[in-house]
Parts: C-alpha cells; structure tokens; sequence
C-alpha cells in the first residue's frame, strides 16, 4: 500500500485541467491549506465548515472513505484530468483511500472547505470542489475544482462552483473568491467566466504543472460584483 506521505505527494499546489482546476488543499509550505486552520475568522467570518449545498444536478456534500472507489476511477487516475494538474494520476486506489483518510479528520476545522461532488442521477462522486488558499485579513479565498472526463462539456463545473462562491460569500461571509488556470487551458478560463467571475490579468511564469513552467490567468468576483 502507498503510505500516507505518498498520497500527500499526489495532491500539489495545481493548475487547471481542461475544464476544471485541481487545486486540492495541501500544505501550508505551498501557499494552500493543511492541518490547523489558517483561517481563525474575524469581523463578519462565519467558520462553517463543508456544510452539504444541492444544486439542481449535484450534491455538493463533505468525503467519506467509500468516496475513494469513485474518486479514483472517475478522475484522480485519469491522465488528460491531471494534465494541466501539479500532481500525476494515483497510481492505485490505495493512494486515493490513503488521501481521504487525511482529508476526512479536517472536517472538524470549520476552516476547512472541501467539497465532493455527487451527481444526484447516478449517486457516484464526479469531482472535487475546495478552497485552497484562504486570507483571513482580506476575507479571500482561492477556489481548485477538478472533475471527471465523462462529465466535462455539460456545465456541471459551473454549476459547482456558482454554489460554493454563493456559499462563501453568503455563509462564510467572504469579499473576493479568485482561481486560476493555465494560459494553454482556456477551457478553465471559461468555466469561470460562466461562473460570473472576471478576468483580472496574466501572471507570467508564475505557475508550475505536469506541462512546466506556465503563464497564469487569474479570474475573480467580489461581493461588490454581485450586486450588478
């Protein structure tokens, strides 16, 4: 069995995918969220945690260890879903149970927001939606999702990540909610984009994937775009 150093391995600081990004919430020595809470809350921070969100096609809800079947058939094994990723495919199931047995305990942080994704018409996990960085003193987040092949092209990305913005921003009481992707996957980009995020500029060299070196694309909204 791969140890549970291996898992953490698999899960980097990441990019994007060809229509999701996989920024999974990792280390706090890569800028992105392991362990203890980084986000302590504050004036109008609400620490709820992964609350369940439905949406008409999905239920966004927190994992459980029998996720891990689902989880690596559908995409974290999947080649052309970690292409524009900073973490290679699970080489095994046991990879993908070992993850989840780190991921599961931090369910208790309610600084902790790591969604799975359930499609309601078959009940099987199609992807993954998290906040990966947080900034308690700017009240931001930044938002990785990454998602199955078989169900790219059907606006199910959108239809996630419009949620948990509308939740971060409603329930835990964020200003700015941002992500980005790589120059070279503008499929990403329009993922946001559907999601009503705007694009705020390109950060040259600034990221690393399975491809290199790349160009970032930064998209954000903040509370003050909602209202237009």
């Amino acid at each position: 069995m791969e140890s549970k150093e291996k898992a953490d391995q698999m899960t980097g600081f990441s990019d994007t995918g060809p229509a999701a990004v996989g920024l999974y919430p990792v280390g706090k020595d890569r800028g992105c969220y392991k362990g203890g809470s980084v986000f302590a809350g504050g004036d109008n921070v609400n620490k709820a945690g992964t609350q369940k969100i439905e949406t008409d096609r999905l239920i966004l809800r927190r994992f459980r260890l029998e996720d891990a079947k689902d989880m690596y058939e559908n995409w974290a094994s999947d080649p052309e879903v970690t292409r524009f990723l900073t973490w290679p495919p699970h080489a095994s199931v046991d990879v993908t149970k070992n993850l989840l047995a780190d991921w599961i305990p931090r369910y208790e942080d309610g600084g902790y927001f790591n969604w799975v994704m359930e499609y309601k018409e078959t009940g099987k996990a199609i992807g993954n939606i998290s906040a990966v960085k947080l900034n308690e003193s700017t009240h931001a987040a930044d938002i990785g999702y990454c998602m199955s092949r078989a169900y790219w092209g059907q606006g199910l990305m959108p239809e996630a990540l419009i949620a948990v913005m509308d939740y971060l921003f409603d329930v835990v009481g964020l200003n700015r909610v941002a992500a980005c992707h790589d120059v070279n996957n503008p499929k990403s980009g329009r993922v946001m984009e559907k999601a009503g995020m705007k694009q705020e500029g390109i950060l040259r060299a600034a990221g690393k994937n399975n491809l290199g070196i790349c160009d970032e694309v930064w998209h954000a909204m903040i509370r003050s775009d909602r209202k237009k």
